[in-house]
């Protein structure tokens, strides 16, 4: 029996009744091994606001580092038959890389997926651009929406000069990324000099000019990598190497009980349909993994 056999029928969130999110990574995972390929792994489980902490981030930096290939090859049905289990009970029936899957993702939690964007320890080659669209109080996901389409469209003319492809674009479960991929690795002084944006502006690079026609345009955005209110932040300052990123199909969640969306690949011309924002909050786990492979057919070729 294979992973998806196994979610048939099945909640695949709790697949034996509790809550295991490896079901759903496994499978979702076999689709990401691409995207995310050279990249560490990074797990944040939610726990119950009582006396702890809230999350509790499990990364390469802090870790032994985690692959998606290591990853999706130690996730079986027997694996996840374990998992009710205290680790301590079961170790001598795990591999190593299953036993280091179990590490950074807690059972009976709530896991976000996300990935070291550009590899973990900082002053690394870059070759990938994120900026996360961050929605202040009071802006909608629709008008992130009308901001994402705005946004590919004013750094259009930039793309080829710049070496990077045209835009990949993610929706979040709340708001949108939108990603940029370098034709060749570069060194970190290229996101500074192309990249860097700043809430009080001035700064001459690329991504501020297109932050500043964006205002000319009329939206509410600012270049921060701090949330405000009343505006769209556009923030990349997660591109450098160390900082994280969300793994497209991860879980979003509102708290330690409760998933309020995933992560899901979108094209460029999604943004233009006025229902988008309706379509993507309907998207459950379940959802994903019955549409995944026309869904996962939206990651870029790397």
């Amino acid at each position: 029996m294979n992973l998806t056999e196994l979610a048939k029928n099945k909640d695949v969130i709790k697949p034996f009744g509790e809550i295991d999110v490896l079901l759903y990574y496994g499978i979702v995972g076999s689709k990401l091994v691409e995207f995310l390929k050279g990249k560490e792994l990074a797990a944040k489980n939610w726990f119950p606001p009582k006396g702890g902490l809230p999350t509790v981030l499990k990364r390469g930096s802090k870790e032994e580092p985690l692959y998606i290939e290591e990853f999706v090859g130690a996730i079986t049905p027997e694996f996840l038959s374990t998992r009710g289990k205290h680790l301590e009970e079961v170790r001598g029936k795990l591999t190593a890389s299953q036993q280091k899957v179990w590490r950074y993702f807690v059972p009976r939690k709530l896991s976000d997926l996300f990935y070291a964007t550009n590899s973990e320890g900082e002053g690394k080659p870059i070759d990938r651009i994120f900026f996360d669209l961050d929605r202040g109080e009071g802006i909608t996901s629709e008008y992130a929406q009308n901001v994402a389409r705005e946004f590919v469209d004013v750094m259009a003319g930039d793309l080829k000069e710049l070496n990077c492809s045209a835009p990949f674009v993610m929706w979040t479960g709340s708001s949108f990324h939108v990603y940029l991929f370098l034709k060749k690795r570069m060194p970190p002084s290229f996101y500074e000099e192309n990249f860097q944006v700043s809430v009080k502006g001035g700064l001459q690079t690329a991504a501020q000019r297109w932050v500043e026609e964006l205002k000319r345009r009329g939206l509410k955005v600012s270049g921060s990598h701090e949330k405000l209110a009343g505006v769209v932040a556009i923030d990349p300052s997660q591109t450098p190497s160390g900082k994280l990123a969300r793994a497209p199909f991860s879980l979003h969640m509102q708290d330690y009980k409760t998933i309020n969306g995933v992560a899901i690949p979108l094209e460029i011309d999604m943004l233009d349909d006025k229902k988008l924002v309706d379509e993507l909050k309907g998207y459950t786990p379940n959802r994903v993994v019955e549409e995944l492979e026309s869904l996962s057919k939206r990651l870029p070729r790397l």
